[in-house]
């Protein structure tokens, strides 16, 4: 196939005036990195993390207890409520988990994403004193923190009104959810509203 000349030589020139505005793009670009903070242009220049706002209208549910079997024979139970706004997204849930042959009992909070996760997560009931969760892992819209749930702290929400949860935020700035405890003692001490049997064994049959 024949080319024509001067559609070549007009190419070569394009391609050659636009590997140069790459260059100085690039050449800007690191120059703009490398100037430093406190130089005329970034005077007035802060990175800020994204502000958290939470939903205007939040809806918790009761407090229920789920059971759930598995094959070894170990029953464990969660006590849990949920706070969602009005699409049905979930901005909160606190959960209480617990072995029914064992004293262990693990404190688990589903709660807001884009916080300080150095801070971890504080939890108070009513005037008690706080009681701090460690961040365990975040998924793309929310983070779950969890630890050891000591007998006080439980004890604390079966006579509480309302469970506070507390996160950190950049700038000094910090949010708050209050969750009502008024059911959580019935729910907790009551049977469970649903048994889920996860025998794996009878399964496979």
């Amino acid at each position: 196939m024949r080319r024509n000349p001067r559609s070549a030589s007009l190419l070569v020139h394009l391609g050659i005036s636009c590997m140069i505005c790459i260059f100085l793009a690039a050449t800007a670009m690191a120059q703009q990195q490398q100037r430093p903070f406190n130089s005329a242009p970034n005077e007035n220049f802060e990175i800020r993390p994204p502000r958290v706002q939470l939903p205007k209208n939040i809806q918790y549910s009761a407090w229920r207890k789920l059971c759930f079997k598995g094959s070894d024979g170990a029953t464990l139970c969660r006590t849990t409520s949920t706070g969602t706004e009005d699409t049905g997204e979930v901005v909160v849930r606190v959960d209480l988990i617990e072995r029914v042959d064992n004293d262990a009992a693990r404190v688990q909070l589903f709660v807001p994403q884009g916080l300080n996760l150095t801070m971890g997560v504080m939890v108070t009931v009513d005037q008690a004193a706080p009681t701090k969760f460690p961040y365990n892992f975040c998924l793309t819209n929310i983070c779950i923190a969890a630890d050891h749930a000591s007998s006080k702290l439980i004890g604390e929400m079966e006579s509480g009104q309302m469970l506070k949860i507390e996160q950190a935020g950049f700038n000094s700035s910090t949010i708050a959810l209050n969750i009502p405890l008024n059911q959580f003692a019935a729910a907790h001490k009551g049977p469970p509203a649903e048994t889920y049997d996860f025998n794996i064994d009878a399964l496979l049959r």
